[in-house]
């Protein structure tokens, strides 16, 4: 049987690694008409793929629809840059996700605005690509089947990665006039996966799903590891500060990270381990800006979390105040973007910071390659780093933890894994190069699971409603 007589989607990831999330789903119908869904468009922020930004390797104009995981930019980042290129269709993604993605990209726009000016390049997309952008935004709830055309449809499932953030499941069916049957393709896409969040309960896949015939798109950020291995330091470590007085600088991601932050240091002046006395800032306009959205409208969030600012807590209102926050030498917490040190407000702060033997810098997260955070980690005590364009010697200590990751380990990935009870095909997505490939032998060795590949631009994984049919060297598919 020739293949234009049969139902089959090819599958192919763009980012080799962590960021610059892409997926395209092209679909073949045995009539010989064709679709494609793309999952995610973000930006590349790792150094050595940051040229990749300006590159769309598929016709924009082939695209039909476009369906996103979550509110971050190396899932989001370059939508407008879709849009500017020729993409005139709906970007689907949870409600929650509709109300946040705004903020987001006008950051995002703002930020690469700024580099482009600093490297006297063209800028990668306009602000007015971004309002248009936004009018094609089409916000949908958890569990409801949204009906694409009459062969494709998606559904989402709630994900502890973060407010908004959704488990994929796209399903296409296609019968003709000969009552031919062909086997409906189910597709399931985590995103960015945790199956816990402080704010707000995270429901089961329901057992409807678990029982379909499925291949998995997986992601793998911290696949070689099990939540067992994370050790439990930053209360520890941020309350050792405290008691010695320090000046403390908290690298945090705006959406998420900077909320369970706080959440965090509430909960310990609740339990009278931190002193109300001690002053607590946030800086950072797009950080602010979505701490005021979990106050005001809740996002799905638990009603016992919607309080959950500490005492003694102020917003960096301007340029001023954090210069007065810096000369102060009396012990401080000071959350401020970005996550991983390279943007934001910690430009200005880690700098500062850095050359004070009685400050703590504390990331909270996943730092990639080349960022400040990463730099930091790879300079002993003493040595001289490049620090925002300043050289600066390193006597500030600087500590990291995991335990705050909106990602799940790799034991929690193997455990969302084997519910379904016909898994045809796993493909791992979204890790470093060396983490993938450990992840995907867990797959192989700890699961059922019929076939196992790794995307990342080296192959087109061809899919049928009874799993992998063949994998395609991407020129000559």
């Amino acid at each position: 049987m020739g293949s234009s007589s049969r139902l089959y989607a090819d599958i192919m990831a763009f980012n080799k690694e962590v960021t610059g999330s892409a997926i395209t789903v092209d679909i073949h119908f045995p009539n010989d008409t064709t679709k494609k869904v793309l999952v995610d468009f973000g930006l590349y922020q790792e150094s050595e793929y940051s040229k990749l930004n300006k590159v769309i390797p598929f016709n924009v104009f082939d695209v039909d629809y476009v369906i996103v995981t979550h509110n971050h930019v190396d899932h989001t980042g370059r939508l407008p840059y879709l849009v500017s290129k020729g993409y005139n269709g709906d970007i689907h993604m949870s409600n929650t996700t509709s109300k946040l993605i705004s903020y987001a990209l006008h950051d995002s726009y703002s930020v690469l605005k700024n580099k482009s000016k600093m490297l006297n390049e063209p800028q990668l997309y306009t602000d007015g690509d971004v309002d248009e952008t936004l009018k094609r935004i089409k916000g949908h709830p958890f569990e409801k089947s949204i009906q694409l055309d009459e062969n494709i449809k998606f559904t989402f499932f709630k994900n502890g990665h973060l407010p908004g953030a959704v488990v994929i499941l796209l399903q296409v069916k296609y019968h003709d006039c000969s009552h031919k049957h062909y086997e409906d393709i189910n597709l399931i896409f985590t995103g960015d996966y945790n199956n816990q969040n402080i704010f707000f309960d995270v429901d089961p896949i329901p057992n409807w799903v678990h029982e379909l015939p499925v291949s998995i798109i997986q992601e793998s950020t911290y696949g070689d590891m099990n939540s067992t291995d994370v050790e439990y330091v930053f209360e520890k470590n941020i309350l050792d500060a405290v008691s010695s007085k320090k000046k403390i600088l908290i690298p945090v991601f705006s959406l998420g990270r900077a909320q369970e932050v706080l959440y965090f240091l509430k909960k310990w002046q609740d339990e009278g381990k931190l002193d109300k006395s001690i002053p607590i800032y946030l800086d950072g306009k797009l950080a602010i800006k979505y701490t005021g959205i979990y106050l005001r409208d809740g996002l799905d969030n638990k009603e016992e979390c919607r309080h959950f600012l500490p005492e003694n807590f102020s917003y960096v209102s301007d340029k001023c105040q954090r210069s007065s926050i810096i000369e102060c030498t009396e012990c401080s917490i000071l959350l401020a973007t970005s996550g991983m040190g390279s943007n934001g407000p910690c430009r200005t702060l880690i700098p500062q910071y850095l050359k004070n033997p009685n400050a703590l810098i504390h990331f909270t997260g996943y730092c990639a390659e080349n960022t400040m955070g990463r730099r930091l980690y790879d300079c002993k005590n003493g040595e001289l780093v490049d620090c925002c364009g300043l050289k600066v010697i390193k006597l500030a200590t600087v500590l990291y933890t995991l335990e705050i990751s909106a990602h799940g380990k790799g034991d929690v990935l193997i455990e969302f894994l084997k519910p379904f009870i016909h898994k045809k095909l796993v493909l791992v997505n979204h890790g470093t190069i060396k983490k993938k490939d450990i992840y995907t032998c867990r797959v192989v060795n700890e699961t059922n699971v019929k076939d196992v590949g790794i995307l990342g631009g080296d192959y087109v994984y061809r899919v049928d409603g009874y799993g992998l049919v063949k994998t395609l060297i991407p020129e000559f598919r």
